[in-house]
């Protein structure tokens, strides 16, 4: 009867587990690196340089910890991520909110902000290195411009779609254009300013990444690139697991959370 309860009590725990979004995640990263190690067992020719084991490249991150090189390039892309995508979203947020406030002028910057949202901060890279060279200044810029469309194009599609009849009944009641702004229209593009922060996020790390990369600024970027020069493919590879776990563990645990809870919280679906 215990062992019928133990076997009971595992598979209940097992399930619990596997449905949990941590454990789902665990589970994905355990099955990802047994397929990685089981396909480089089956390259004969110089597997170090086509596909080396994640032996291989966690041996390659301790040499790296060691040095503190590892260390100090993930500190600088992760700075870069910090200050560029909170600029980008704060500078974002007002002028999306502003732009909606007149439907005219939405009217107006909406198509712009549209071409912007969808030329890619590396389309303008090349111009922005003319102008500032391989600096720190043209990686930053090319943060801050690719996390700033997104978020002031959804506040802008957010303010518009709020009910003309919400602002005409906070009018009614005496409110303030203020007012309005404060308790209809910031509360009613909620939801949007949660989707487009997260996708603002996301299209910054990319563009950290890239333009560590093309400017050769320290950073994960310049580290794979420096591999690729090196023939070093578990630098490589370090690097792209750094960018993907470091992606999902913001997605999964602040992002997408914080997009559930906006949502759940201005009443757009049922809890």
């Amino acid at each position: 009867m215990t062992s019928n309860n133990n076997v009971v009590s595992f598979r209940h725990k097992l399930k619990k587990f596997t449905t949990d979004g941590a454990g789902r995640l665990i589970i994905f990263l355990i099955g990802s690196i047994i397929l990685w190690a089981f396909i480089s067992l089956f390259i004969i020719e110089r597997p170090d340089r086509y596909l080396p084991s994640p032996m291989a490249v966690i041996l390659s991150s301790l040499d790296m910890l060691y040095k503190g090189s590892l260390i100090s390039f993930y500190s600088d892309t992760l700075g870069r991520l910090v200050f560029g995508g909170i600029v980008g979203i704060l500078i974002g947020i007002p002028i999306g909110l502003a732009l909606g406030l007149n439907r005219t002028i939405a009217d107006m910057f909406y198509p712009l902000m549209n071409f912007f949202q969808s030329v890619s901060g590396i389309a303008i890279f090349p111009v922005v290195v003319i102008w500032f060279g391989n600096s720190d200044t043209t990686v930053m810029i090319v943060i801050l411009y690719t996390s700033f469309f997104p978020i002031a194009f959804n506040v802008l599609s957010g303010v518009r779609s709020v009910p003309v009849r919400y602002i005409q009944a906070a009018r009614t009641l005496g409110a303030s254009r203020l007012q309005i702004i404060r308790d209809v229209l910031l509360p009613g593009a909620m939801p949007s300013i949660a989707v487009g922060t997260r996708l603002s996020v996301g299209f910054a790390w990319r563009a950290v990444i890239a333009g560590e990369m093309l400017a050769g600024r320290p950073g994960l970027g310049n580290m794979i690139f420096s591999g690729q020069e090196l023939d070093n493919t578990a630098q490589i590879l370090l690097g792209m697991v750094m960018i993907g776990v470091t992606w999902i563990v913001l997605d999964h645990y602040l992002l997408r959370p914080l997009e559930a809870d906006t949502i759940e919280r201005w009443g757009l679906v049922q809890r």
